[in-house]
């Protein structure tokens, strides 16, 4: 029922991964001597499904991340943690959580904290999920059971940081826009404003708050306009760029989505695009984007160190095929 993959080959794909990139600019060690607080790997767009080999290669980056010599302490996911369950019914559903949860079981000995996207929202589509809304775990419903989470948003401290995993996905007609709904939105105030203004800031989601890919849109063939779709980027960033200008120990905010590797650097905050575990939905690379994931160092004064790590993953020659009916 599941793909297999041996730990020898997993863990030689391990070795075979690189370094993609470094950003510039980030605050470096003057010395060898800098103590770091928190190494987190940030896994996000997993996209797990039976077909194209998704299950393999879910294993093998999470070998890869548990292999590295200088061993992450966490991993934050990104969301779209299995290939689809917005237009899919209930078995198509259970099939990819069961390979993603014994996936992670199987290959993990890390601390996880999942974060929710688009395509973990059971049912989006009514009509071709065949639900009707009322059945006992729809929507997030499923995705928290599945993973065993009490709550869609939440925060959590660790090693002197104080991490917020919020969910960005707001269920619109038969598809989603990206948004905070006002109650979490007023959690989210609340949970600022009482963590101790010295303590460092780490902000998750699944949908970039700000994000350049989003803004590289073609002109409308009959208006001319521009304009950025509201499921790519969150509708209310302004309001959510406002909230952190106020709270300067907000320091970082890592997304996915949008499969590519971004970075902006606004009002002393940075928005990271950490492109995806799936590459482009386990069919090879995505634009100019490898698979792979992110690793974040996080640092005692509220400074941080990223880089975008490749796993050596290589898409069957013929996944496009294998697409079949699961597009993405």
């Amino acid at each position: 029922m599941y793909p297999q993959v041996s730990r020898r080959g997993v863990l030689a794909g391990a070795v075979a991964g690189a370094v993609a990139s470094v950003w510039p600019g980030e605050a470096r060690a003057q010395d060898g001597r800098r103590t770091r607080a928190l190494r987190v790997a940030h896994l996000t767009d997993l996209h797990v499904q039976p077909e194209r080999r998704a299950g393999e290669g879910m294993a093998a980056c999470l070998a890869h991340v548990n292999a590295l010599a200088d061993k992450p302490d966490l991993i934050l996911t990104g969301g779209d943690l299995v290939m689809d369950t917005a237009e899919q019914g209930e078995a198509r559903t259970a099939l990819q959580w069961d390979l993603f949860t014994k996936t992670l079981r199987d290959h993990n000995g890390i601390a996880v904290e999942h974060c929710l996207g688009n395509h973990d929202f059971w049912g989006m589509n009514k009509k071709k999920s065949a639900t009707t809304g009322e059945e006992r775990n729809y929507g997030k419903k499923r995705a928290l059971e599945a993973l065993g989470l009490a709550a869609r948003y939440r925060s959590f401290d660790r090693a002197g940081w104080h991490v917020v995993v919020l969910d960005s996905v707001m269920h619109e007609g038969d598809g989603y826009i990206g948004r905070l709904d006002e109650e979490q939105w007023e959690w989210l105030k609340g949970d600022l404003a009482a963590t101790p203004t010295d303590r460092p800031v780490l902000v998750v989601t699944h949908i970039p708050i700000l994000s350049v890919p989003a803004a590289l849109v073609e002109p409308h063939k009959e208006t001319g306009k521009r304009e950025i779709s509201r499921s790519w980027v969150l509708t209310d960033a302004k309001r959510v760029v406002g909230l952190f200008a106020k709270h300067r120990n907000v320091k970082a905010c890592l997304s996915g989505h949008i499969h590519e590797i971004d970075r902006i650097e606004y009002q002393g905050v940075a928005y990271i695009c950490d492109g995806a575990v799936s590459g482009n939905w386990w069919k090879g690379r995505h634009k100019e984007c490898d698979e792979g994931y992110g690793i974040v160092d996080l640092y005692p004064d509220g400074t941080f160190e990223h880089r975008y790590v490749t796993y050596g993953w290589r898409a069957s020659p013929n996944a496009s095929i294998e697409a079949g009916l699961y597009q993405a």
